[in-house]
């Protein structure tokens, strides 16, 4: 289960360069329901995420590159690329910041996971964060990865 919310971003982080940062590439076999491949790092993923926003199921496996390969066949959307920044805003909750790359380079998300909704509904953002965006489907991953 994944609970989340997620925002635009009024403002970049100062020092941003000092968090811990990954660049994840990934695309979508379908995106009802969310088939993704994502490869980061070089660790390759497969996963399956259910419709929602807020809370969704999710499952997701690890692939070796061969694997990852043969399903990349699969592909039917554009890929995502972006840069990942793991922002701790303390309480054990972590912001990532994805920074997109490519044709979504102005975008800016933001996303904080909860261990229940009470939590996700209760969170009070910093003042960095934008509008909230969770109910908003053009900034689901898989609706971006469509041509435009």
């Amino acid at each position: 289960m994944e609970i989340e919310r997620k925002f635009l971003v009024n403002e970049l982080p100062q020092n941003l360069d000092s968090y811990p940062k990954t660049r994840i590439k990934q695309w979508y076999i379908t995106i009802k329901p969310a088939v993704r491949l994502r490869e980061r790092d070089g660790v390759y993923t497969f996963t399956v995420k259910s419709k929602g926003h807020l809370v969704r199921q999710e499952f997701e496996m690890e692939l070796t590159q061969e694997e990852f390969a043969n399903l990349f066949t699969k592909v039917s959307t554009h890929a995502i690329d972006k840069t990942r920044y793991e922002i701790s805003l303390g309480n054990g909750l972590t912001a990532e910041l994805d920074v997109f790359l490519g044709k979504h380079k102005e975008l800016n998300l933001v996303e904080v996971e909860f261990e229940t909704e009470e939590a996700a509904h209760a969170f009070t953002p910093p003042a960095w964060f934008g509008e909230d965006v969770t109910q908003e489907a053009k900034y689901k991953n898989n609706n971006l990865a469509l041509p435009l």
